[in-house]
């Protein structure tokens, strides 16, 4: 039987402290493949630092994007689930995970032009097979503007290379093929993945869509009232969660019922009108959230 794992966590007196854990088992933090709206690169460190502190025997996400934070963390317990409801995110990680050899294969010889940006993005990923529809979610995302979701437009820059370079890029997915390794990878409503995997061991991360910006993954994907909706969900749950949201009043009042811990960090993409910079984020959790504030 392999010897504990020491990790570190915080008590509500504020004292550093040292458990062994049986459940956690450290992992090297690896980088995600591209590029996605809210990623969460800025308070990943912030995040992961909480995350891997707390003992737990399932690690699940419900809003797992491009895994921002997942692959950043540094421990991982018995079980690891992610999700995501767009199918184009749940089908490239599916891809990666099973069919690596096959999916390298297609994007060798891909370049980074804009008449193939505009041509895939003409394409209905439904009348793709499943590796060529990861093959151009993947594409689209590494060389679309900002990594946004919907609405993408071609990004370049004057002074960087192309974005789309198997050189460097084969390795990054070498990496998450590995890392992917006994995940398990579901596309559900995220009402009906916490119902599915809540359990005393559980750990969740919630990263939903901010405040405003619901429409900005998709039409239809998440509307405003799922917040009410998920905040009457989660106090019911057996697990712990971790949530982190933009930091504005509805918020505030919808989830009044948790710890709310304030952090700021700093947006890469602003909506039209808005200044990029120092923008509030709120950490909702349902246990009491201590750590090193800078």
């Amino acid at each position: 039987m392999a010897a504990p794992t020491l990790i570190r966590v915080r008590s509500k007196d504020t004292k550093m402290t040292m458990i062994e854990s049986e459940n956690l088992t450290p992992v090297d933090p690896v980088l995600p493949v591209a590029p996605y709206l809210g990623g969460k690169r800025n308070l990943a460190k912030r995040i992961t630092a909480i995350l891997d502190g707390i003992e737990h025997k399932t690690y699940a996400e419900p809003f797992v994007g491009m895994g921002g934070i997942f692959l950043r963390r540094k421990m991982r317990p018995r079980a690891e689930v992610i999700n995501d409801y767009s199918q184009e995110v749940s089908n490239l990680f599916r891809i990666l995970q099973r069919l690596y050899p096959q999916f390298l294969q297609l994007l060798r010889f891909q370049i980074t032009t804009r008449a193939e940006f505009n041509r895939l993005a003409d394409t209905d990923p439904a009348t793709l097979t499943d590796i060529e529809r990861a093959a151009r979610f993947l594409y689209m995302q590494r060389t679309a503007f900002g990594g946004k979701v919907s609405g993408k437009n071609f990004g370049v820059s004057k002074d960087r290379p192309g974005r789309f370079n198997l050189v460097t890029l084969e390795p990054m997915l070498e990496d998450l093929h590995a890392r992917l390794s006994g995940v398990v990878i579901e596309c559900l409503d995220y009402c009906e993945f916490l119902a599915r995997y809540d359990g005393p061991d559980t750990l969740f991360y919630l990263d939903p869509p901010y405040w405003g910006c619901e429409d900005d993954y998709g039409k239809d994907m998440f509307d405003r009232n799922e917040f009410v909706r998920m905040a009457h969900q989660l106090k019911g749950i057996k697990g712990r969660f971790l949530m982190s949201i933009n930091d504005v009043p509805e918020i505030r009042e919808t989830f009044g019922a948790f710890e709310l811990t304030p952090v700021s960090t700093t947006y890469s993409i602003a909506k039209a009108g808005e200044a990029r910079g120092a923008r509030g984020e709120l950490l909702v959790s349902n246990f009491i959230l201590e750590m090193h504030m800078k």
